[in-house]
C-alpha cells in the first residue's frame, strides 16, 4: 500500500527566503512597537483631559499602558512585516514571469501616472500648505491611482500596442494546464513519468476548488471521483514540477464557467491545455489554444490491425447477433468474432475480416481461424438481375 505524502498546499512557492522574511518581521515589529509606545502617553493625556480635568494622569498607569501598547505594536508590526514580505515576493514572481512587453507597459503606465498627477499636486500645495505629512501621503496616493489607471488602460489595448502585439504565441514556455477531467482520469501521472510531458504542469486554483467541491459532494460516486483527483494531484506533486494558483491573476474570475476561464488563462499564459474533454477540446481549438488530448494519444498508440491478419484472442462473452462472441485486445479494443459463441471461455486464433474506425476508437470483426463460412456470410452479395 502506497504511503500517503503530505497534504497538497494551495500554493507551491518556488523560492524560500527565510532570512528576508525574518528581517521584515523584526523590522515591522520594532517600528510599530516604538510607534505604539510613543503614541500611548499623549493619547492617555488627551483622554484624561476630558474625563478627569483636575487630575494628572497617574505615572504608573501611563507606564503600564505604554508597555501594553508596545507589545500590541510589536505583534501588529510582525504581522504587517510578514504581509509586506509576502506582497514583495509575489510581486517579484509576477515580474519575473512577465514578458518584456508587459514590463514596458508598467514603466509607461507609471510615467503617465506621474505626468497626470502633476496638476493636482499644485492644487494640493495651495490648499495644504505647511501640512507636509498629509501632503506627502496625498501625493503618493495620487501617483499610485493615476499609474494604476494608466496601466489598466494600456493592458486593455495590449493587442494593438507595438511592444506587445503578436507576443501571445511568443510567451509559450511549455507550461501544461490540467483540467478537472484529466486529473480525475489519473492517466496523466503515468504519462508524466514517461517524460513525454515537457515543461512544468500548472493547476489553476479554480480547478483545485472544483475538485474539492466534488470531493465534498453528497453523492458517493462524485465524492469518490473527487477524492481520486486529489490523490492524483498528490502523486503529481511528488513526481513532477507542479505550480498551483500562481498565475490565476492572468484570468480573473468574471463569473464564467471553469472551461471558459481555463481557455482564457491558457491564452494569457501562452500555455497548452491537457484534457480528455471533447467539448473543451473543440472550444479551445476554436480560440487557437493548443490542446493535448490524452484520448487521442491513446488512440494513436493502439497497434494497427489489418484484414487477413491472425491474432490470439480470448472469447469472454456473447455478441449481440446470434452465434457471435466478443473479446478484447490488451488496449481495450473490442473484437467481434463470428461463430465465436461456441468458443466462450477459450483462447483461439482468429482472422481479422474488417476494421471499423469510430469516434471512440476501433471496432474489429474476425472469425475463428479455419472457419471460412463466417467470412463468406459477411461478404456483401450483389443481387441478381431478372
Amino acid at each position: 500500500m502506497q504511503e500517503e505524502g503530505p497534504e497538497l498546499p494551495l500554493v507551491l512557492p518556488k523560492r524560500k527566503r527565510p532570512i528576508w522574511r525574518a528581517f521584515f518581521v523584526v523590522l515591522g515589529a520594532l517600528l510599530f512597537g516604538l510607534l505604539f509606545f510613543q503614541f500611548v502617553e499623549p493619547l492617555l493625556r488627551f483622554l484624561n483631559s476630558f474625563i478627569n480635568k483636575d487630575r494628572d494622569t497617574p505615572v504608573f498607569g501611563v507606564a503600564v499602558a505604554q508597555v501594553a501598547g508596545a507589545v500590541a505594536g510589536f505583534v501588529a508590526g510582525a504581522g504587517l512585516g510578514n504581509l509586506f514580505h509576502r506582497s514583495i515576493t509575489r510581486f517579484v514572481q509576477r515580474w519575473d514571469n512577465m514578458p518584456p512587453g508587459g514590463k514596458v507597459t508598467v514603466f509607461i503606465g507609471v510615467f503617465v501616472g506621474l505626468i497626470a498627477s502633476v496638476p493636482f499636486m499644485f492644487v494640493l500645495l495651495t490648499f495644504m500648505s505647511g501640512q507636509y505629512a498629509a501632503l506627502v501621503v496625498a501625493t503618493l496616493l495620487l501617483i499610485a491611482g493615476f499609474s494604476t489607471l494608466a496601466i489598466a488602460v494600456l493592458q486593455s489595448i495590449e493587442d494593438i500596442l507595438p511592444w506587445t502585439r503578436g507576443q501571445v504565441k511568443a510567451r509559450r514556455r511549455g507550461i501544461k494546464l490540467l483540467d478537472t477531467n484529466v486529473i480525475i482520469d489519473g492517466r496523466i501521472v503515468d504519462l508524466g513519468r514517461t517524460g513525454f510531458l515537457e515543461g512544468p504542469l500548472y493547476i489553476p486554483g479554480f480547478v483545485l476548488d472544483e475538485l474539492q467541491y466534488i470531493a465534498d459532494s453528497p453523492d458517493a460516486m462524485r465524492r469518490q471521483r473527487g477524492r481520486r483527483g486529489l490523490d492524483v494531484l498528490q502523486l503529481m506533486k511528488n513526481d513532477h514540477q507542479v505550480e498551483v494558483r500562481v498565475h490565476d491573476h492572468l484570468a480573473p474570475d468574471i463569473g464564467d464557467e471553469v472551461d471558459a476561464r481555463l481557455v482564457r488563462l491558457a491564452r494569457a499564459m501562452g500555455a497548452d491545455i491537457v484534457t480528455n474533454d471533447v467539448n473543451l477540446n473543440r472550444v479551445a481549438t476554436l480560440q487557437e489554444v493548443k490542446v493535448l488530448n490524452i484520448n487521442d494519444l491513446a488512440l494513436a498508440l493502439r497497434p494497427n490491425v489489418l484484414p487477413s491478419e491472425t491474432m490470439e484472442l480470448a472469447v469472454i462473452r456473447e455478441g449481440n447477433q446470434p452465434g457471435q462472441g466478443v473479446g478484447y485486445l490488451d488496449d481495450g479494443t473490442m473484437v467481434v468474432v463470428e461463430n465465436g459463441r461456441s468458443h466462450l471461455g477459450e483462447t483461439i486464433q482468429v482472422v481479422v475480416t474488417q476494421v471499423i474506425q469510430t469516434e471512440r476508437g476501433k471496432m474489429i470483426f474476425a472469425h475463428p481461424d479455419g472457419d471460412n463460412d463466417a467470412f463468406i456470410r459477411r461478404r456483401p452479395t450483389t443481387p441478381r438481375r431478372p
